[in-house]
């Protein structure tokens, strides 16, 4: 797991969220874990390798 986090809003409708919301709780699961899980699927597909260039982007800022 990441050892940092960072805020990301996003806007949709009010009866998507809901039931977005109600799928994850029948699930066990919080809207956060499942949204991460989505990123890191997306990433995965499209070979974007975010834990190197996340080290890569640090070591430029040093």
């Amino acid at each position: 797991m990441e050892s940092k986090t960072a805020r990301f809003t996003v806007l949709l409708d009010p009866r998507k969220k809901k039931a977005f919301e109600k799928l994850c709780a029948s699930q066990d699961l919080t809207p956060s874990q499942v949204v991460r899980q989505l990123m890191r699927g997306y990433l995965e597909e499209h070979d974007v390798d975010y834990l190197n260039e996340a080290l890569e982007d640090e070591s430029k800022k040093g």
